[in-house]
């Protein structure tokens, strides 16, 4: 019997209207969040037009103006609340999402804020409760539900192909043995760096989706590169309430990647290798408008099956332009927001408890 999926990925929205009075846009910050994920999936959204972009640094103001010339550039947040604008999304330090998230629902904007939502769980459920008070859509930027090779996992789980899943393993590794700088590298809690926040955020969320709550904890954080603060080598192990066990891995010091998947089931197993290529295709200018987007080429799909006999699984298409056009649809009122912020609220509690388990050597139980 397969494994209850509490928390499936949904389709791409099909009624994501798109009629002449597109929903306005305003994008908090132009750095890699902002200017690869989100300024390209809004603009090209059906329904959605980019209105503008705040950013202090007149250089990628410069970038974000040669890009996307009918949006308004702005060097401050506040010159957004008076706009009337129909959704503010921050793609801005980790640090800064809960005051800008804050200040854009009390100007009566729906929110759509980058992962991790908050530092802590207590602050990003005051934001959810916030949102609940006042009636607002906020949403989390978990684009990773719509990689191509876990929308396969999700199928292969919730179909029964694996039959009952009692392991399920899932690695973010990267060999990058110097320093890259910047607020992900701050060991400092408040800024809610290394590589458990900003990956772990990821594979978390994940495990969630797919298995459902967590009933205990267990992590190993370490730093591994010399002159790092912040954790860049770590494993997180969650016992979900269901029983089954979620190994995850987060690197930046892997001289040899493991396998992106393995799932192993009571009927059958499911590995791939390689992450999905939505990323760089962003990296390299390229949108969900494009032909063959998100789609994985059949050298790299995964295998699937047993030791005895296992057969090349073909890889679902990628689709993180489902995010926003779920957006779109949220705001119209026709679907749930993609993403719930008590989603995100319940992956930070799992963070924190990762945390504990780390510096007091245990298991911690939720």
């Amino acid at each position: 019997m397969a494994n209850s999926t509490p928390n499936t990925t949904p389709a791409p929205p099909t009624g994501a209207p798109s009629g002449p009075a597109p929903l306005r846009v305003g994008l908090i910050g132009y750095g890699l969040a902002g200017a690869v994920f989100h300024a390209p999936l809004i603009a090209t959204t059906p329904g959605l037009r980019l209105d503008a972009v705040v950013t202090a640094n007149p250089e990628r103001r410069e970038q974000a103006g040669a890009r996307y010339p009918q949006a308004r550039l702005l060097s401050s947040a506040e010159e957004l609340w008076p706009l009337g604008l129909d959704l503010v999304v921050v793609a801005t330090p980790n640090r800064t999402h809960i005051p800008l998230a804050t200040a854009a629902l009390q100007a009566g904007v729906p929110v759509v804020v980058d992962k991790p939502l908050a530092a802590t769980s207590t602050e990003g459920a005051a934001l959810a409760g916030l949102a609940e008070e006042r009636g607002l859509l906020l949403s989390v930027f978990q684009n990773r539900r719509w990689d191509g090779d876990f929308l396969t996992v999700s199928e292969l789980v919730s179909s029964g192909r694996l039959g009952r899943v009692h392991r399920f393993e899932s690695r973010f590794e990267r060999w990058r043995p110097n320093l890259k700088g910047g607020w992900r590298e701050l060991g400092d809690p408040a800024e809610a760096g290394g590589l458990l926040y900003d990956l772990g955020s990821h594979l978390v969320d994940q495990a969630l989706t797919l298995f459902g709550p967590a009933a205990s904890v267990y992590a190993e954080l370490d730093v591994r590169r010399a002159g790092a603060a912040a954790d860049d080598d770590s494993f997180v192990a969650l016992t979900h309430v269901d029983g089954t066990r979620s190994h995850l891995w987060m690197s930046a010091a892997a001289g040899e990647l493991g396998p992106r998947f393995r799932v192993l089931g009571s009927e059958a197993a499911y590995t791939s290798w390689g992450l999905d290529g939505q990323e760089d295709a962003l990296r390299a200018g390229r949108t969900p408008t494009d032909e063959g987007w998100g789609t994985t080429p059949a050298a790299l799909f995964g295998q699937l099956g047993t030791v005895d006999d296992s057969v090349a699984h073909p890889t679902l298409p990628g689709a993180y332009e489902a995010y926003y056009a779920g957006i779109a649809a949220a705001l119209h009122g026709l679907a749930p927001v993609p993403v719930e912020p008590r989603d995100a609220v319940a992956a930070l509690r799992v963070l924190e408890a990762a945390r504990h388990s780390a510096a007091e050597g245990r298991m911690v139980k939720l």
